[in-house]
């Protein structure tokens, strides 16, 4: 069965940090590439970053760079967002997701709360 189980949302203050996880099971991780996505009240889903397991290229959106880093841990299966000086607009559910071709997978997601 595959999973995507992530933590590590909550609240923060402007400026402060947070580290979200995912941890994958059920497919070959290596194979993938695992990305954060994030969707706001009343907008649509956004890629944030996304980071390819087999050689750890790494993608940015243009407004988290040089504040969040995404790193993998492909002995555990796990992919990790830093996020640092973080913003009210960071404000949103995150989800995980693997993605092959047209294979998809997606986590629950986890809150993001930003208070100015």
């Amino acid at each position: 069965e595959v999973q995507l189980v992530e933590s590590g949302g909550g609240l923060a203050q402007a400026g402060g940090s947070l580290r979200l996880s995912c941890a994958a099971s059920g497919f070959t991780f290596d194979d993938y590439t695992i990305g954060w996505f994030r969707q706001a009240p009343g907008k649509e889903r956004e890629g944030v970053s996304c980071i390819y397991g087999g050689d750890n290229t790494t993608y940015y959106k243009y407004s988290v760079k040089g504040r969040f880093t995404i790193s993998s841990d492909n002995t555990k299966s796990t992919v990790y967002l830093q996020m640092n000086s973080l913003k009210p607009d960071d404000t949103a559910i995150y989800y995980c997701n693997a993605k092959q071709w047209w294979i998809n997978f997606w986590g629950q997601g986890t809150q993001v709360t930003v208070s100015s």
